[in-house]
């Protein structure tokens, strides 16, 4: 059964990480991504910079090249990157168990990572490796990825309890009953987790039940 884990690590441990000392405000998200230990070539959203400062200010950090921008969605811009396989620290240690990455997230305060793997032997692997290579996590959550009602559409428990929360609250409803701030303080994690949680959940649930490709 596949198998999901949460876990942060610090700031510096990722190759975007540096980033942070010059944009201190600024939010990082990955796209769902597979890494894999000869090529990584992903895609990420950047908030809390002026669009003009976006390709200076990630150019020179370590374990990623070939930096530029080809998107943007109101203040947020989609980056595209290449990451240097012989860059040492989470990235190799994601590379190495070969398990994909739902989400990524990081601000000056660290990085909030979910991924998934078909088995706890990937899961396994992982923490293994960073252990032996004194790579700093630390893992806040460990579950099974379920179908909701038998649908065959997968969710993760922290995906469907985001959703069906922000649903019972009103946050759906025109005009809204409740914020994403308040939704978020009442599942203990940040705005920006929330948000993102329930942007997954939606493309999942889109692609599972709409989209003619699924």
């Amino acid at each position: 059964m596949a198998t999901v884990m949460e876990f942060t690590s610090p700031a510096e441990e990722f190759p975007l990480g540096s980033v942070f000392e010059s944009l201190p405000g600024v939010t990082v998200e990955l796209e769902r991504l597979i890494p894999h230990e000869t090529l990584i070539i992903p895609y990420f959203w950047v908030r809390g910079v002026e669009a003009e400062d976006i390709e200076a200010a990630f150019e020179p950090h370590a374990g990623v090249t070939n930096i530029r921008s080809v998107d943007s969605i109101e203040d947020e811009y989609l980056m595209r990157a290449e990451w240097k396989p012989e860059y040492f620290g989470v990235l190799s240690a994601l590379a190495k168990a070969s398990v994909v990455v739902l989400a990524g997230i990081g601000t000056k305060d660290g990085w909030r990572f979910e991924v998934r793997s078909e088995g706890q032997e990937a899961i396994a692997e992982f923490r293994e490796y960073c252990q032996e290579n004194d790579i700093p996590i630390a893992i806040t959550a460990i579950h099974a990825m379920l179908p909701i009602q038998g649908e065959g559409y997968e969710l993760t428990e922290t995906q469907r309890e985001a959703l069906v929360l922000a649903y019972e609250r009103g946050y759906f409803d025109t005009p809204r009953e409740t914020s994403l701030e308040e939704i978020a303080d009442e599942l203990g994690i940040t705005q920006q987790s929330l948000s993102s949680r329930l942007r997954r959940g939606h493309r999942r649930l889109i692609g599972a039940t709409l989209s003619s490709s699924s």
